[in-house]
């Protein structure tokens, strides 16, 4: 059976100890973490609205960004690990889900609105 902890150990350690060599190191996570979930969920937000009004094709889109996003936490909840830094992580399972969400709606968008 496949361990997950001790694959995410051995992913996030370095991380986890170079976030902790110095404050500065430490703020660069946090801050680039920050900066990545107000762009995700702006672009979100932008590329939602310019998609117009609801419909049967608009709700569809919405019904599959759901989708993607929820996918995308499910997925760092699995790998992203739990005994350490946690507060870090979870800002970034959102980061990453906000982003997927937004490429998939700029891909939608530029194929079915352009």
């Amino acid at each position: 059976m496949i361990d997950f902890t001790e694959i995410s150990n051995t992913i996030f350690h370095p991380l986890k100890t170079w976030a902790e060599q110095s404050q500065a190191n430490w703020n660069v996570l946090i801050v680039s973490g920050f900066l990545l979930v107000f762009l995700g969920g702006i672009l979100t937000y932008v590329l939602h609205k310019k998609m117009g009004d609801p419909d049967e094709r608009t709700k569809q889109i919405s019904l599959n960004t759901a989708l993607i996003v929820l996918t995308v936490v499910i997925l760092c909840d699995v790998v992203f690990p739990k005994e350490y830094m946690w507060q870090v992580f979870f800002l970034f399972k959102y980061s990453l889900a906000f982003v997927a969400s937004a490429v998939y709606l700029a891909i939608r968008y530029k194929r079915d609105f352009l």
